[in-house]
């Protein structure tokens, strides 16, 4: 299981969950809360370890901008919170060559239709440059960092047909609710940030060591 803990703000916070297993680690450079600065993961990512992955979470249209901010902040992989593009992801991988790329879709908390973005789920499964599909929450107002799981259940068969692409389950995800959602879902990976927290931008301590432990041993 890869686990990501997203929305770091500070060399404590990432420190740690890499000293816990944390297989990624993401930084926010989108409007956020928790957003930081290129010049501030700069100083973070030489102090973690080497193998832990280094994510950066954006939502601008940019290919060169992006680039130019995974290079000055030293990031190893690019997740993409804007809606998918062949071309640009292709320009991105051009740009970036090695780097893993991560795309985005969503589901809608307030939706139970079985029925997820059935096109969207039929290009992502096969999408040049695509190392893995990350699925969040949606709600009326926010389309990621909601704090909110979509419904699993109805959710799973739709999300199923993207094999063999790996699926990033995100949205919502706790200590307590990580064991449902892997036994659910079968994703190849998770991805939390607001579930680890004690308060934005400051991860618990407590809370990251139960999540990485719980998703680990499911």
């Amino acid at each position: 299981m890869w686990i990501k803990i997203c929305a770091n703000t500070n060399l404590t916070d990432a420190a740690l969950a890499a000293e816990l297993g944390a297989d990624a680690l993401g930084f926010i450079f989108a409007s956020s809360p928790r957003q930081v600065t290129p010049q501030q993961v700069a100083a973070i990512v030489p102090q973690l370890p080497a193998a832990v992955e280094k994510i950066g979470v954006f939502t601008i249209l940019d290919p060169a901008e992006i680039a130019d901010v995974a290079r000055d902040a030293g990031l190893t992989g690019v997740q993409l919170h804007s809606e998918y593009s062949a071309a640009f992801i292709a320009t991105l991988a051009t740009l970036l060559p090695g780097l893993r790329l991560i795309q985005t879709t969503h589901r809608n908390v307030a939706s139970h239709s079985p029925e997820t973005a059935a096109s969207a789920i039929a290009t992502l499964r096969t999408a040049p440059h695509v190392d893995a599909v990350l699925v969040d929450s949606r709600t009326a107002t926010a389309s990621g960092g909601t704090g909110i799981a979509f419904d699993w259940n109805a959710a799973r068969q739709a999300l199923s047909a993207l094999v063999p692409m790996p699926l990033i389950v995100a949205g919502g995800l706790t200590p307590e609710n990580v064991r449902q959602a892997i036994e659910v879902l079968q994703p190849w990976g998770v991805d939390v940030a607001s579930g680890v927290e004690a308060s934005p931008g400051r991860k618990d301590p407590a809370k990251l060591a139960d999540f990485i432990k719980n998703a680990r041993n499911t």
